[in-house]
């Protein structure tokens, strides 16, 4: 735990993430997104799916924050929501499992208590991460003993719709450092440099960014939408 926490700290873990519907969706061009954040001074990496972790395993030693989205009918739970997620996940050798912590049922009818309880049970070396949507959920999560909280779901869940991390200088991320003993991660919407130190700066232990960083579809929305209203044709 010591030699993981040391090798995060205050740095930049970089979410290299492509579902099927997306065009880098590729286990080989995720490893090279990986490989190319090393590069570029990345600490840690966030990976979702076996495949994917597997092939940038092989690619480089960086450590890895693993993760299995599967989505269950009628459940919002969506992130690692199960223990056949968490067994697949053991199975890459990932540093750290990233759960969602949130109040929303469970597609396999346990609490979160027990859930957690069940991967301590069974795989007792497990880093478990905890993703959550509000400050709530950060102290139920931080007393049932996770190593570490993501700010990785605020404003994603019914309960969180109205909260944005950034808002008044991250006051929520500031109220969760503050009510909990656990390292937080801060996650979700850290779209700019600046925002990005200004989270460790305010006390998160480490920050992942992804879309800004690995999803150029979304990347040039963002330049299009910028632009789009003074194009003009000559």
């Amino acid at each position: 735990m010591d030699d993981i926490l040391e090798k995060i700290k205050k740095g930049l873990i970089v979410s290299c993430q492509a579902l099927e519907n997306e065009p880098l969706h590729s286990s080989f061009i995720m490893s090279r997104m990986a490989i190319a954040a090393k590069e570029g001074g990345a600490i840690g990496i966030r990976a979702n799916g076996i495949n994917d972790i597997n092939e940038i395993k092989r690619a480089m030693d960086l450590p890895i924050i693993g993760i299995i989205k599967k989505d269950y009918e009628n459940y919002d739970v969506y992130i690692t929501p199960t223990m056949k997620e968490v067994d697949d996940l053991v199975s890459t050798n990932c540093e750290i499992i990233a759960i969602d912590a949130t109040i929303s049922y469970r597609p396999d009818g346990i609490t979160l208590e027990e859930f957690i309880k069940n991967i301590r049970s069974k795989y007792n070396h497990i880093k478990i991460m905890a993703d959550i949507s509000t400050l709530e959920e950060a102290i139920i999560a931080d007393n049932l003993g996770v190593d570490f909280i993501g700010t990785t779901l605020v404003g994603y869940t019914v309960q969180s719709k109205n909260i944005k991390i950034e808002e008044n200088d991250f006051y929520i991320l500031r109220k969760i450092i503050e009510s909990v003993k656990s390292p937080v991660i801060a996650e979700g919407n850290i779209d700019t440099p600046i925002k990005a130190k200004r989270v460790l700066e305010l006390g998160a232990y480490c920050v992942v960014v992804g879309s800004i960083i690995t999803r150029p579809q979304i990347i040039t929305r963002r330049f299009v939408d910028e632009i789009k209203e003074i194009r003009i044709w000559k």
